[in-house]
């Protein structure tokens, strides 16, 4: 988006005008977008684990009770 303030409500009336083979192409690339980011996400909080138990800052259990008070 450029610098100009664009309400969500104005994105989707666009959208909805928009003919059926663009609405798919722009699902399409909702989509993919979407899973790109997640990837990050998921990166990034590997990134961060990984961080954490090379400080030996993670802790571990088998006993679910221990699981839930870590919670």
């Amino acid at each position: 988006m450029s610098s100009r303030n664009v309400s969500f409500n104005t994105i989707v009336e666009a959208a909805y005008g928009l003919p059926l083979d663009a609405r798919l192409e722009l699902k399409s690339l909702l989509e993919h977008n979407i899973a790109d980011a997640r990837r990050d996400e998921i990166l990034d909080n590997y990134k961060s684990a990984r961080h954490e138990h090379k400080r030996e800052k993670l802790k571990f259990s088998r006993s679910v009770k221990e699981l839930k008070e870590q919670l």
